[in-house]
């Protein structure tokens, strides 16, 4: 038992758990592997390139630095712009109840909901034809949607139903830029460069989404909430070209043999590496069965011609892989019930549920005595959010790394995914103290003030950013071969939650009041948190087992293939 971890004696090797060698073996190793002429390294000559980069001069590694971080920056652009539209109606629930629409405030609350619904659906529906076709399609399809929809949206006439589907339709556009941009990312950089650009691509998405109420709640105040809604279309609409004309495909069908170990200083016994080789070379020759290979005059392999960037404006550039989209579409719905992806589900989705309620029924709280707060007010309290969202990326970007290795040199050099989880403990701690202080100082607002109940929403939001992380992280450590999948369903999860929460978040604080509410959904993230503790304990076990026994995905391709006979 490593450090609370039970042992497998099932397998030789769990996958995700790695052997990390000491600083002298590390250095003779790396004085080994720099013998081999075929790897290649950074510019300095002193990092090997993880993954590998091919020789094909389309490949995305192997353009200028500047271009891809180009595409990046426009692409976390286009986040920010996409992410304000889940909290766009955030500071504006009560007067459009009230003034525009006359109706409940729980139909205010679902023009979120439904959004959200959206969301989710379209993610599960974008994700397949990503793995198939590529990403570009759809980052030009979503920025059209989010132009259109959001056109719509401020041109509503003051007719709920249009305006419900103009918010469903702005979940379909934001879909593409929260469930593929981090994996564009991965695309585009080599293991040692992902760092700041994912931090940026994911402060995009979450800074991006609590900081458009501040300024939401002055514009419609002083210009009208429609221009909210143009605002979006105009700022989108000039991106669009930019997504256009200089964002080409980022995926890239890559032979496993430049997929090299991508857990930088994390090893493998050699005996492992030699058996996954063999394996790696037996997949390729049977993918390349039937293929024809392009080869020179005097029979040399040819290095493929460079797309020309008029060919690169092209939406689709052939298959990215062979397998059929509904085997790609159904393959996560049973996961749902794999331990590590559940608890990765709960983890990451439940608290972001906990804070779209609170988004949803802030506006209500604070619009009584004594605070009397309307739109700009309103939208000034998630200046806290914001704040919190931004602490704790920098928390989890200081203890993320440092826990693993900390916990890895008490494990005697051996790396285990279920260390990710210690992330969990700030969640708990500031997370659950977030849900509990923001119940009781809202409540008693006349004793509190605003400051407070924005201080533990702030507190919140920085748990809600550690579990998101420590569940991201794990499921690519223990579960990298079904990554994909899972974040499919955690992109589901978490959406298909916040919708059902906004059906009820005005009547539980209508009928149970804000105090006992929030005391009993804090309490159930706890109870969330605390399932960390057995998923640790039996995580390794876990992880062989389904290794073992992959019932899930020929279960689902299983009933694709029936379904496409018929």
């Amino acid at each position: 038992m490593g450090l609370g971890i039970l042992e497998d004696h099932k397998l030789e090797h769990v996958p995700g758990t790695a052997l990390v060698l000491e600083d002298e073996a590390r250095r003779e190793t790396e004085q080994a592997v720099a013998r081999d002429a075929s790897l290649k390294y950074d510019e300095t000559g002193k990092i090997l390139l993880v993954p590998q980069p091919s020789d094909d001069p389309n490949d995305p590694l192997n353009w200028p630095l500047w271009k891809r971080d180009g595409i990046v920056f426009i692409l976390s652009l286009l986040s920010v712009i996409a992410a304000t539209l889940s909290p766009l109606l955030a500071a504006d629930t009560v007067s459009l109840a009230i003034f525009v629409f006359q109706r409940p405030f729980t139909d205010m609350a679902l023009l979120t909901g439904y959004h959200l619904l959206g969301v989710g659906i379209a993610g599960f529906l974008f994700v397949p034809s990503a793995r198939i076709w590529g990403k570009r399609h759809l980052y030009i399809l979503g920025t059209i949607i989010v132009i259109i929809s959001s056109a719509w949206g401020g041109s509503n006439g003051k007719n709920y139903k249009s305006l419900l589907w103009a918010r469903i339709f702005q979940g379909v556009g934001l879909a593409p830029f929260e469930a593929l941009v981090n994996a564009s990312v991965g695309d585009l950089y080599h293991v040692h460069q992902r760092g700041p650009r994912m931090a940026l691509s994911n402060l995009a998405l979450f800074g991006g989404a609590f900081f458009t109420p501040v300024l939401v709640g002055k514009i419609a105040d002083t210009m009208g909430y429609e221009w909210t809604f143009w605002f979006v279309a105009i700022f989108a609409g000039a991106m669009l070209p930019l997504v256009i004309l200089f964002v080409p495909e980022t995926s890239y069908k890559r032979e496993s043999r430049f997929d090299i170990d991508t857990m930088g200083n994390l090893v493998v016994p050699e005996e492992e590496m030699d058996k996954r080789a063999r394996s790696a070379q037996t997949s390729e020759e049977k993918d390349r069965e039937g293929e024809p290979e392009v080869r020179g005059v005097n029979g040399e392999a040819m290095v493929p011609v460079k797309m020309t960037w008029k060919q690169s404006l092209m939406p689709f550039n052939g298959r990215y892989t062979d397998e059929k989209y509904l085997h790609l579409l159904l393959r996560p719905f049973p996961l749902f019930f794999h331990p590590g992806i559940l608890w990765a589900c709960l983890i990451q989705g439940t608290l972001i549920g906990w804070t779209v309620m609170i988004g949803v029924v802030l506006a209500g709280i604070m619009l009584g005595p004594p605070l009397w707060f309307g739109e700009l007010e309103t939208g000034y309290m998630y200046t806290g959010a914001f704040i919190g969202a931004v602490l704790g990326f920098i928390l989890c970007g200081i203890m993320s790394d440092w826990s693993a290795r900390y916990l890895t040199r008490l494990n005697h050099g051996v790396y285990e995914p279920e260390f990710r989880m210690i992330l969990v403990i700030p969640q708990l701690i500031l997370g659950c103290a977030g849900l509990y202080g923001f119940g009781f100082t809202s409540a008693h607002a006349e004793r509190y003030g605003w400051f407070w109940p924005d201080f533990f929403f702030a507190l919140e939001v920085m748990g809600m950013v550690c579990g998101a992380v420590a569940s991201a992280l794990y499921i690519v450590d223990a579960h990298r071969d079904m990554s994909v999948e899972g974040f499919t369903c955690l992109l589901v999860f978490k959406n298909l939650f916040s919708f059902g929460l906004t059906f009820k978040g005005f009547d539980w604080i209508v009928s149970g009041r804000i105090k006992p509410v929030f005391i009993a959904i804090a309490s159930v993230q706890v109870g969330v948190c605390m399932l960390t503790v057995p998923m640790y304990v039996f995580g390794k076990k876990n992880r062989s087992f389904f290794h073992r026994h992959n019932i899930f995905f020929k279960g689902t391709d299983w009933i694709a293939d029936k379904l496409t006979f018929w």
